[in-house]
């Protein structure tokens, strides 16, 4: 099989765990060269790093804080000084905070605001550093949730919201970007094995939520980055603007 993204460069925020190192792997995969960001694991990050050279591309892992606003252009500097170009930017770094109703008492104000500023205003400053030196015919995949826009259980409304603005965003960036064939989209999954999942849910998911899907199972990490890979790649070259769900029919 032939490795499409060969001679390209991607950025994956949040990449030294969960789906954003799956992600990291399979563009990897794929030819392509990876920078992944983190913010305070850094053995993590050189794990996948190790990880991403051994399949024989360059790979580096750089500091920064999602949360300050003003750590995007040295991110995007870091990724152009040592990989000497820009292609790929799949937005995958958020943190989730859920399970208190607005109406709670013990509601935690400051950590949802850090949401907020994680998932909404540091995905911003990312992409509009990116946004310039991105490659004619680049591509930009943010990754949301299907809670931006189907919400079947309660506490999870300020996350919902950061991942409905994250879903309007990107289809005002492709857009902006169309005319110079930058490719913006938005992969929405439900639920995976992740570390953000397991502090939501606890141990496994509760047979209510698993009755809600069709399919009945949760997402793979490895069938998420594989839609990322496939808009990333030249077969994704005519969809843009586009809010795809990866939830095994959750939001039917």
């Amino acid at each position: 099989m032939g490795k499409a993204l060969t001679g390209k460069v991607a950025l994956v925020t949040g990449g030294s765990r969960g789906l954003g190192a799956a992600t990291a792997l399979a563009l990897a995969d794929q030819g392509a060269d990876v920078a992944i960001s983190y913010v305070a694991s850094a053995d993590k990050a050189q794990a996948v790093v190790a990880q991403l050279q051994a399949k024989g591309v360059r790979a580096i892992a750089i500091q920064s804080d999602q949360a300050d606003m003003a750590a995007a252009k040295p991110l995007v500097a870091k990724v152009l000084a040592q990989l000497g170009q820009l292609d790929i930017l799949v937005n995958n770094a958020a943190i989730a905070v859920q399970g208190k109703t607005v109406d709670d008492p013990a509601l935690d104000t400051v950590n949802l605001d850090r949401q907020w500023q994680v998932n909404v205003m540091g995905t911003v400053a990312t992409t509009r550093a990116a946004a310039p030196v991105l490659a004619d015919g680049g591509r930009i995949v943010f990754i949301g949730s299907l809670l931006g826009g189907h919400v079947p259980f309660a506490g999870a409304a300020d996350y919902a919201g950061t991942k409905a603005a994250i879903a309007g965003y990107a289809k005002g960036v492709a857009r902006d970007l169309g005319g110079r064939n930058i490719t913006v989209n938005t992969v929405q999954p439900g639920v995976m094995p992740t570390d953000m999942a397991a502090e939501v849910l606890g141990n496994g998911v509760p047979d209510a939520l698993m009755d809600l899907h069709p399919i009945r199972r949760i997402a793979t990490l490895e069938e998420v980055a594989a839609l990322v890979c496939h808009l990333a790649g030249p077969n994704g070259g005519y969809i843009t603007g586009s809010v795809i769900d990866v939830s095994g029919g959750l939001a039917i």
